[in-house]
C-alpha cells in the first residue's frame, strides 16, 4: 500500500511588513529599556535573515499590550478562515470536493480553541459526517511533519482514502510585550503567521510523491530546549541558545540511521524539505548538508519570503518541490524538522 501527496496550497494572512519597517515599531517597544538591549534587539530583527512576515493582525495591534483572552480571541477568529482558504485552494488544485475527505488533520500550537479548527471546517465546508478528525497540538514546529505521518499511518490502514493535513499558526499572536528576554526578542524576529494544507492519498488512480517511509527521533532530556510556557499575558517562548548545537551533535543519528533502513546514504537524495528553525539553525544545518554535498536552498528562500511560521513552515518548503521542473521522476527526498520535546521528525518521499 502506498500513500501519495496529491497536492499542497498555502496561504498568508492580510498584513504584512518588510523587516526594515517594522523596525520602528520595535524601537518604540523598547524606548524605556536599556539602550544596549534596544540596539542588540535591532541587530537580531536585521541579521534573522528575514525580509518579509506576514501576521493576522495589523503591526499596530501586534504592539499593543492586550489580554491573553484578546490575543486568543483574535486567533480564533482569524484562523478558521485562513484554514477554509488553504483546504479550498488545495481541494480546486487536486479537482476534490469537500466530501471526498475522510480524514482531517489540523495542526496548530500558537492558540487554543475548543473545539478545534477541523470542526469549524468540517462545518462551514460541509464535509461528510463520518470524516475522521485528528487535532495536534503542543508539537510546534516538528508538526506539520507529525500530521503527515498520522495521515500516512491512517491511509496505509485504510485502502482507496483521502486525508486532508492543515498546518496552521499565528505566532505573532503569542509575542510578549512584557517579556524582554534573548528567547522573546529571537522568536519576535524570526517567526511569521501562515497556512498550509496538504492533500494526501491512498487511492491508487491518486498520483504525486509517495510516503516511502517515516520516523521520528526525541532528545533524551531536552524538554526546555524549546516551547511555550502559559503565563497570565499567553503563551511565552521557551528557546535555548544551546538549540542548533544540541541539533548537530545529533545529527549524524538523526540522518544516516535511518536512511540505512532503505539502503540509502545521503548521496542517495535528491531533494532536502527542511524546516527553516531561524537563521542559526539554518546556518547549523546547512554547513552539515554542505559537507554531505547537499544544499537547503529552498529552505532558506522560505525563512526570507515568511519567516518561521511553526508547523506550516517546512510544508511551503514542500510547495516549492511540488512546483518545481527540476524534479524529475524517481527522485528522493527527504523532510526534516525539529521541535518541542526536543523532537526531529523524518519522511522519506519517493517522486
Amino acid at each position: 500500500m502506498s500513500v501519495t501527496i496529491k497536492t499542497v496550497a498555502t496561504v498568508t494572512p492580510p498584513y504584512f511588513k518588510e523587516t526594515k519597517d517594522i523596525l520602528p515599531f520595535v524601537e518604540t517597544w523598547l524606548s524605556d529599556q536599556d539602550d544596549r538591549l534596544r540596539r542588540k534587539t535591532l541587530k537580531i530583527f536585521e541579521g534573522a535573515a528575514v525580509d518579509r512576515r506576514y501576521s493576522i493582525m495589523d503591526p499596530q495591534e501586534v504592539f499593543t499590550r492586550t489580554s491573553f483572552q484578546d490575543r486568543n480571541d483574535i486567533y480564533k477568529r482569524e484562523v478558521v478562515p485562513l484554514a477554509k482558504r488553504a483546504v479550498e485552494n488545495a481541494l480546486n488544485k487536486a479537482q476534490w470536493r469537500p466530501q471526498d475527505l475522510d480524514y482531517i488533520i489540523t495542526v496548530s500550537c500558537t492558540g487554543i480553541m475548543i473545539p478545534s479548527i477541523d470542526a469549524y471546517l468540517i462545518n462551514e465546508m460541509d464535509m461528510r459526517h463520518d470524516i475522521v478528525r485528528l487535532p495536534v497540538t503542543e508539537m510546534g514546529c516538528v508538526a506539520g511533519i507529525s500530521g503527515l505521518i498520522y495521515a500516512d499511518n491512517f491511509l496505509r490502514a485504510n485502502p482507496g482514502k483521502r486525508a486532508a493535513v492543515i498546518a496552521v499558526e499565528a505566532p505573532t499572536a503569542t509575542f510578549q510585550l512584557d517579556d524582554y528576554s534573548m528567547a522573546n526578542m529571537v522568536s519576535a524576529a524570526i517567526f511569521g503567521d501562515g497556512c498550509a494544507c496538504v492533500l494526501l492519498s491512498s487511492n491508487i488512480e491518486d498520483e504525486g510523491p509517495q510516503i516511502v517511509g517515516h520516523q521520528m527521533y526525541h532528545f533524551a532530556n531536552a524538554t526546555r530546549m524549546m516551547g511555550f510556557d502559559l503565563v497570565n499575558s499567553g503563551l511565552q517562548m521557551v528557546l535555548d541558545k544551546e538549540v542548533p548545537q544540541t541539533i548537530a551533535n545529533h545529527f549524524p543519528l538523526i540522518i544516516h540511521p535511518f536512511l540505512k533502513q532503505f539502503d540509502l546514504t545521503i548521496a542517495d537524495i535528491d531533494h532536502l524539505v527542511f524546516h527553516p528553525g531561524g537563521k542559526k539553525i539554518v546556518q547549523t544545518v546547512e554547513a552539515l548538508f554542505s559537507d554531505l554535498g547537499k544544499n537547503i536552498n529552498d529552505t532558506k528562500e522560505v525563512l526570507r519570503l515568511y519567516g518561521n511560521m511553526s508547523s506550516a513552515t517546512v510544508l511551503f518548503v514542500l510547495d516549492r518541490f511540488m512546483n518545481s521542473d527540476t524534479v524529475c521522476k524517481g527522485d528522493k527526498g527527504l523532510m526534516l524538522s525539529f521541535g518541542p520535546g526536543f523532537t526531529a521528525q523524518r519522511i522519506l518521499l519517493e517522486w
